[in-house]
């Protein structure tokens, strides 16, 4: 894995910086807000004209194929700039789709997609937070040609902006041969579908939606049935990683904008930033944002070149949950009391860092997870390694 970005890659990085630059302000962050749809729609048209929701996706689909460190580099932007745009829900579900869906339901949504006309999401997560096969009890039924989808799913994103959701059902017990799920691309404009927002700490646009005996036709599964975990268990480390270059971006930014005030704001005639303790703050914040960088751009190459990456991903996970909300806090506590007023901007970052880290699994799953694959059977293979048996 080479560290360092190539000309294509900052270029991608660099034009993503200014356009978000130039068309996402702080003002426009906090309609959206206060807006139901919680993105507007004029900006994520100028997204999909700079080739972000489809990048990606094959090109037979309107997109370009390009790897997903690429995806990552835009959302490092987004992140940085706290944008309001549904990429990453409608991104994480696309590739999905283009992985496992059938050729009918990929030349009808993934065109759309690329283009900028349809927003996706899914939905994985119930009344048992933890992202496991056992925790989903949203059923669905075969009935002649159709499946019945009957339960509730917390903390969706983006459900209201979507056209499509994949839903993760539960479509038999679990077994020795499958963990019993199956995957159904839903539209969320189906009967018996009712949704509720969430009001969420950073105030973005997730809901509560209820399945009550929604039909949905057979062809819209995804995968074998029965056998859906497997698709999931992909779509969950590649929406955590994902998740990981969103948070590290808008910890960036906000590591920056602390170093900055440390230049200027004086005490005892000097600028703060001559005290040795703000110095090592700042150096520690820096630090820890690219060893995340590190981490989770790991994850992505190993993914890109087909090589296992879960231990990859609950690394990066599980390190920037800890390290990205304690640059939020460091950079509140080099701004004093200014830094905790709603007026000033500071809080936009602290609040999304902060309820991103929350997201997609905890340090103690991660770190759970980690742990199981170092100490599992003899013979697994962790890093690259074999891992040897435990001593007796």
């Amino acid at each position: 894995m080479d560290v360092l970005l190539t000309e294509e890659e900052q270029m991608v990085a660099t034009s993503a910086r200014e356009f978000l630059n130039g068309e996402c302000s702080t003002a426009l962050v906090r309609k959206m807000e206060l807006d139901p749809m919680g993105y507007p729609p004029e900006l994520w048209a100028k997204c999909a004209e700079m080739g972000w929701p489809g990048m990606c996706l094959p090109e037979e689909y309107g997109g370009q194929a390009l790897p997903l460190a690429y995806l990552g580099l835009v959302l490092q932007e987004v992140g940085r700039a706290v944008a309001p745009v549904p990429l990453h829900s409608t991104a994480v579900t696309a590739i999905t789709l283009a992985r496992h869906a059938n050729k009918k339901i990929c030349e009808t949504i993934l065109p759309n997609v690329s283009a900028g006309k349809t927003i996706l999401t899914w939905a994985f997560s119930e009344d048992d937070p933890r992202f496991i096969p056992e925790s989903v009890k949203m059923s669905a039924s075969a009935d002649g040609e159709n499946f019945i989808l009957s339960g509730r799913k917390l903390f969706v994103d983006n459900f209201l902006a979507a056209s499509h959701c994949l839903v993760a059902c539960r479509t038999s017990a679990s077994s020795s041969s499958s963990k019993g799920l199956s995957l159904f691309l839903v539209d969320t404009k189906a009967n018996g579908i009712s949704s509720t927002p969430l009001r969420t700490l950073a105030k973005d646009q997730q809901c509560e939606v209820v399945f009550n005996q929604v039909r949905v036709p057979k062809a819209a599964l995804i995968g074998e049935l029965h056998q859906g975990w497997a698709v999931m268990e992909q779509l969950l480390d590649l929406a955590t990683v994902l998740l990981c270059t969103q948070m590290l971006g808008a910890t960036r930014m906000d590591a920056e904008m602390a170093i900055d005030h440390a230049k200027f704001r004086e005490a005892f005639g000097q600028p703060i930033g001559a005290f040795q303790s703000i110095q090592h703050m700042c150096a520690d914040m820096i630090i820890w944002i690219d060893g995340g960088e590190l981490l989770a751009y790991e994850a992505l190459w190993k993914m890109d070149n087909g090589l296992p990456a879960q231990v990859e991903v609950s690394q990066a996970k599980a390190f920037c949950n800890e390290k990205c909300p304690a640059v939020a806090r460091n950079s509140q506590s080099i701004h004093g009391g200014i830094g905790f007023m709603m007026e000033f901007d500071l809080h936009l970052w602290l609040r999304r860092i902060t309820a991103w880290s929350m997201r997609l699994g905890t340090t103690f799953e991660h770190r759970e997870r980690i742990a199981h694959a170092l100490l599992d059977i003899p013979g697994n293979v962790v890093l690259g390694r074999p891992v040897p048996p435990l001593a007796a």
